[in-house]
């Protein structure tokens, strides 16, 4: 992942984490839970990206290694 890229799934993770503590505290569920939403889908990127850079499988959930039939 280019350090652009880097920088914009952190940013999507702070955006999230905001928009998750303004639900908190202002009793907003839906805020809290797309905020959450926003925060995790931005750390998967991320790990996802560190995943192929490092030359890793990726994680379970993802894309499926062929098989051996």
């Amino acid at each position: 992942m280019s350090i652009w890229g880097k920088a914009k799934a952190k940013a999507e993770e702070l955006l999230g984490r905001a928009e998750e503590v303004y639900g908190e505290a202002h009793g907003d569920a839906a805020a809290q839970l797309d905020g959450e939403a926003r925060r995790l889908e931005a750390e998967a990127e991320e790990e996802a990206a560190d995943r192929r850079a490092d030359g890793e499988r990726p994680a379970p959930g993802g894309e499926h290694p062929p098989t051996g039939s």
